[in-house]
């Protein structure tokens, strides 16, 4: 149990501390309540949908590990995502892929998927109040086993992606107007080829066709926002992507779209954090997944690393917490899923806490004075600030367990419920 006057003391402590660098504590914890994390519905079960039993992942991604527990329907999904989301600080949202379709048993083309398909989600949502986002799913199907969807050859296979892509749009935006939020719609495919193409051309003017076509429909982005996202390589396009980072960069600032930058999608010397106030000179806003990439795109469970922090301190120190929608992108097969959940989203939020708690005023006014030694030393410095009395208060005071408490219940949800599942 924890000991909450402790808690409140060291908390005292520490609000006192910082006030001494100029940071108002009370203020940082207040900013950090009003920030949502999207958390992915697939590491629940493995990315694998309930399309078929047990779900086919391909299309160059890959789920590790086989941990019992595994959810087997919708209704145990969303039992684990409740436990988690009692666990994680804060009010967050669901980002949810449509193979995740409740269509009662029955055989529903993508192609055909409409917010009936959804409605026990968005449903499920309102009673957790959460926002939610979507995503089309361009994988694990029969007509992308080649490794093309939107930048096919064959107009007919193009086309019934197109029409895929088209339904997610119109979902999207019946879940924004259901929940009030908008619902961001975020775009990404496997295409590419495994070995050096000849032509890099003709399948990239054919994905900006096809998704001039996705998109022409007027949507209000008060009902949804539509993301692209680019991928370095993946497995069976190791050599070429047509959807890279460069096409949609372009892509997103020629038609006024949301870039999703993910962090496991770049080369391993790569990172996010320095893109950010890049793309953001040209574009309103952005969506991230945030992962943590080990050698390649392996997508682990997110922690609380430099980078993490980094990609949290440029979203504050840039002033755009308004205009960055942040989500997570792992698949862990490895251990529990829903301790994959928790260990990933307060990981993400505890960075976030920090960069709240950052003297970035103070940091900017050495900078800009030629106080370079000055700098440094007050980055060292906020580094051994007790900024875990603020995060224990925060979680205290967000009703969820301090400090390792969490594992508790879930190991006691794993006892209870996750190991009666075969």
């Amino acid at each position: 149990m924890t000991d909450t006057s402790n808690v409140e003391k060291a908390y005292t402590l520490a609000r006192e501390r910082y006030a001494g660098l100029g940071v108002e504590t009370d203020r940082a914890v207040e900013t950090l309540a009003t920030i949502p994390i999207s958390i992915h519905c697939w590491q629940g079960d493995d990315v694998g949908g309930f399309e078929t039993d047990g779900g086919q992942l391909d299309g160059g991604l890959a789920a590790t590990g086989n941990y019992p527990g595994k959810p087997r329907n919708a209704d145990e999904l969303r039992g684990d995502l409740d436990v988690a989301l009692e666990l994680i600080p804060g009010k967050h949202r669901l980002s949810l892929h449509a193979i995740y379709a409740e269509t009662n048993d029955r055989r529903v083309e993508r192609n055909e998927l409409s917010a009936d398909h959804f409605a026990r989600w968005i449903d499920w949502a309102k009673a957790a109040g959460v926002g939610m986002d979507f995503n089309p799913t361009f994988f694990s199907h029969p007509k992308a086993a080649d490794g093309f969807t939107l930048s096919h050859r064959d107009d007919g296979i193009r086309q019934f992606w197109i029409e895929h892509g088209i339904a997610c749009r119109r979902i999207g935006a019946v879940i924004g107007q259901a929940l009030n939020s908008p619902c961001v719609t975020n775009v990404w495919i496997p295409d590419g080829w495994k070995d050096t193409p000849a032509d890099r051309k003709a399948p990239r003017e054919r994905l900006r066709s096809s998704l001039d076509t996705i998109f022409a429909e007027h949507i209000d982005p008060k009902h949804n926002l539509d993301a692209v996202e680019s991928k370095l390589f993946g497995l069976g396009s190791e050599s070429y992507v047509v959807g890279s980072h460069e096409f949609y960069l372009g892509y997103a600032i020629a038609n006024g779209k949301l870039l999703c930058l993910d962090s496991g999608h770049f080369h391993p010397t790569e990172t996010i954090s320095d893109k950010i106030s890049a793309v953001m000179c040209w574009l309103d806003e952005i969506l991230l997944h945030v992962s943590r990439p080990v050698r390649w795109d392996s997508d682990h469970v997110v922690v609380l690393s430099d980078e993490t922090r980094a990609i949290a301190e440029e979203i504050v120190r840039g002033g755009y917490l308004g205009r960055v929608h942040i989500g997570m992108d792992f698949f862990d097969a490895s251990i529990n899923r829903v301790a994959a959940w928790v260990i990933g989203a307060r990981s993400i939020i505890k960075a976030l806490l920090l960069a709240l708690l950052e003297p970035t005023n103070t940091l900017v006014k050495l900078e800009a004075d030629g106080d370079l030694t000055g700098r440094l030393a007050l980055l060292e410095e906020v580094k051994a600030l007790p900024w875990p009395a603020v995060w224990d208060y925060y979680c205290l005071k967000h009703g969820v367990p301090v400090g390792m408490a969490w594992l508790d219940n879930v190991r006691a949800y794993e006892r209870t419920v996750l190991a009666k599942r075969t």
